[in-house]
């Protein structure tokens, strides 16, 4: 008795180990299962849904996802139609922008814009003539750059001007104001470098693919060094490029694709009536709507209310999205500007 007691403990106990796959079934079974007269033709596997499936194509439920997003917005677009009618009206854009005088002293915010790009361009002439000192140079940006992001935000709130128009013109000095450090960064860079002082906070240079080419049949040369580059015609070139990182010399394309230029202008103009009319149509009706549930303090009015405006919201945004990064962006192939990613 004390022998098998003894044996009994010798021996070492294993689990067995759990099998939670189907390809797991031994490679002697399959090549067993293979030679039988039936010629079988299933195989262990998990099921496509399982994550051990592998199995990663879901393309289809996507475009399940789609025609439900497609029906049922269709449906709330028609229903839209059919409550308020055809709401729109390319006009009445076009009168509310530019047909009340008090819009108007907008635009003079754009013609003052070419006085703070002035002051920029002839602090940097001095610099390289010697004119001013640094120092002076240096106290003449700050006033220069504070002057662009106060002078603007003052004048739109004294005059009350439309809040559309003033957020495309505060939007144009704020980048003119980031466009302007980086113009005078990069110049204060080459100064130094031309005086034989390195300096350690340089950025890391953007080398075009082709050093010279040619177009139009002409050949044009290869790189621009300072101080050629102080000129108004490189900086208004800056400034229209849709980029805050100021270069000598930006990758420039060949030639000009005119049917690619053309389809962005086309792009431009229908996507900027899409939007204001899905404005016009969506967006207004249901925020007239919404008015008496803010009111009388209606919770459940109001949440439904914002979840009926969040649809055509998602929808302006998206377009808005593609309508400024692409459609508008690319307008720089006037300027046959080559790089589109970095900004």
């Amino acid at each position: 008795m004390s022998s098998l007691v003894n044996e009994a403990k010798s021996v070492r106990l294993r689990r067995t180990q759990s099998v939670n796959r189907a390809e797991d079934i031994s490679h002697e079974e399959r090549k067993e299962r293979a030679r039988q007269p039936d010629k079988p033709i299933h195989q262990p596997n998990d099921s496509l849904l399982s994550s051990s499936s592998g199995y990663e194509n879901y393309r289809g439920f996507l475009n399940l996802c789609i025609v439900l997003l497609v029906l049922s917005n269709g449906r709330v677009a028609l229903e839209n139609i059919i409550k308020y009618g055809i709401l729109v009206d390319p006009v009445q854009w076009f009168t509310m922008f530019l047909g009340e005088p008090r819009y108007v002293p907008t635009l003079y915010l754009l013609l003052i814009y070419n006085v703070f790009v002035l002051v920029a361009y002839e602090v940097e002439v001095a610099l390289f003539k010697n004119i001013v000192s640094e120092k002076t140079a240096m106290l003449i940006k700050v006033a220069n750059l504070t002057a662009i992001l106060i002078y603007p935000a003052g004048y739109v709130t004294i005059a009350s001007v439309s809040p559309i128009i003033a957020s495309i013109v505060l939007s144009t000095y704020i980048t003119l104001f980031m466009k302007l450090i980086s113009y005078g960064q990069v110049n204060s860079w080459c100064r130094l470098d031309r005086s034989g002082h390195k300096s350690s906070s340089k950025r890391r240079r953007s080398v075009s693919a082709n050093v010279s080419h040619t177009a139009n049949g002409v050949s044009e040369s290869a790189l621009v060094v300072y101080p050629n580059n102080i000129n108004l015609r490189d900086l208004y070139y800056f400034l229209f490029a849709p980029t805050l990182c100021y270069e000598l010399n930006f990758p420039r394309s060949g030639r000009i694709r005119k049917r690619f230029l053309l389809a962005r202008i086309l792009e431009m103009l229908f996507l900027m009536q899409l939007i204001l009319g899905l404005i016009q149509q969506w967006v207004v009706p249901t925020i007239r709507n919404s008015m008496t549930p803010f009111r009388d303090l209606d919770y459940s009015r109001i949440v439904e209310r914002l979840l009926k405006l969040a649809v055509p919201n998602h929808f302006i945004w998206l377009i808005f999205f593609y309508w400024y990064f692409h459609s508008c962006m690319n307008i720089v192939e006037i300027g046959r500007a080559s790089c589109r990613e970095r900004v």
